[in-house]
């Protein structure tokens, strides 16, 4: 279809971007989950992290369906109004992870990250979906927005994850004996 061949270079861009901050996301991974004496719980981590996988994963995914050679319309906006519902779906469920998981207590930015943004963008990629039969252009522009809007949610929770584990203190009770948390971390 002519109309999604317009699309390509941008898809191209957000979808190789995507591709590259999934890989890293996995290399920072595995980079704290070497850190001695930090413990991690597998609630929040679930709560926090699986979601920004979930978009990079989301976008490339988009990327590589709209530079596809589609045939028909109907096939493409089916394939993005089931991924925008499953997206809302995802979201209201990372939202109430958010609220059952004690380890940390969220703050209006982590809600807009990780509940308020990603809702809009699954939303608009749904809504997108159902005008585009009669709005095929303006439908387009809708999808565009919501995959670039995911696109920066990950960048955004990413960089989150990794300055919360940057600036993460170690356990105290694994200080070797005779040190106190003073000597180990200096800093306050």
């Amino acid at each position: 279809m002519k109309v999604l061949a317009a699309w390509q270079n941008f898809y191209v861009i957000v979808g190789s971007s995507a591709g590259a901050l999934l890989g890293l996301q996995f290399v920072v991974m595995s980079l704290v989950a070497n850190r001695p004496n930090v413990q991690v719980d597998p609630l929040a981590a679930g709560t926090y992290a699986t979601p920004t996988i979930i978009h990079f994963s989301a976008v490339l995914t988009f990327a590589a369906l709209l530079c596809a050679p589609w045939q028909t319309v109907e096939a493409v906006t089916l394939v993005f109004g089931v991924a925008g519902l499953a997206g809302v779906a995802y979201t209201a469920i990372v939202t109430r992870r958010m609220r059952r998981q004690a380890k940390y207590q969220p703050e209006f930015e982590d809600w807009l990250f990780h509940a308020l943004l990603p809702f809009a963008a699954y939303g608009a990629l749904a809504a997108s979906a159902l005008a585009a039969g009669s709005y095929w252009n303006e439908a387009l522009f809708g999808v565009g927005a919501a995959v670039l809007l995911l696109l920066l949610i990950g960048i955004h929770n990413a960089w989150d994850a990794v300055t919360y584990h940057v600036t993460l203190r170690k356990d105290d009770s694994a200080a070797p004996a005779g040190l106190n948390a003073e000597s180990r971390n200096p800093v306050k």
